[in-house]
Order: structure tokens, then C-alpha cells, then sequence
């Protein structure tokens, strides 16, 4: 049987700077890229763009990498989906 395994690479441009919000022994960037894909239709090509919410978490000794989550830095992050779960306030 063939493992399945949660995680991911991409590559895209910082839409905004990282927010970066500091703890007592760790900090997190929040940020969005840009990943576009070219869409051809005949002679024709234009791109198709997403945003990417982006949460990364470093111990606070660490925190030089955080210094290039500039807009426009092209990046690639790797890493994982993190499932949320919430209840809507209104439905239950």
C-alpha cells in the first residue's frame, strides 16, 4: 500500500509583508504568495492567479528568515495543510 503523505511545495511572489507576531518562546509570519498558471487558448495566453494564506512558525532564535517575507520576494515554501475546524456562530 502507498503511503500517503500530507505536504507541499510552491513557488510565488509575497502579495504583502509578512505580519509577524511574536510569543514567548516562538514567532509567526503570516503572509499570502501569488501562484499563477498560464492559460492558452489559441494564440492567446493569459494567466490565472490564486493568493495562498501562509503561516510560518520559527523559535525566536531563528528569526533571520523572516526578514526576506517582503512584497514581491519570490519564494517557495514547503510544508504541510493544516486542517481548521470551526463552528459559524449562527448555525452551530
Amino acid at each position: 500500500m502507498k503511503k500517503i503523505e500530507n505536504s507541499f511545495a510552491v513557488t510565488g511572489f509575497i502579495g504583502k509583508d509578512a505580519e509577524i507576531r511574536s510569543f514567548e518562546t516562538a514567532s509567526v509570519a503570516r503572509f499570502s504568495i501569488a501562484v499563477s498558471r498560464a492559460d492558452k487558448t489559441g494564440e492567446e495566453t493569459s494567466y490565472v492567479s490564486a493568493f495562498m494564506g501562509i503561516e510560518a512558525w520559527r523559535k525566536n532564535e531563528a528569526l533571520d528568515s523572516f526578514d526576506v517575507l517582503k512584497k514581491g520576494e519570490l519564494i517557495t515554501v514547503e510544508g504541510y495543510f493544516k486542517p481548521e475546524e470551526w463552528t459559524d456562530s449562527k448555525s452551530g
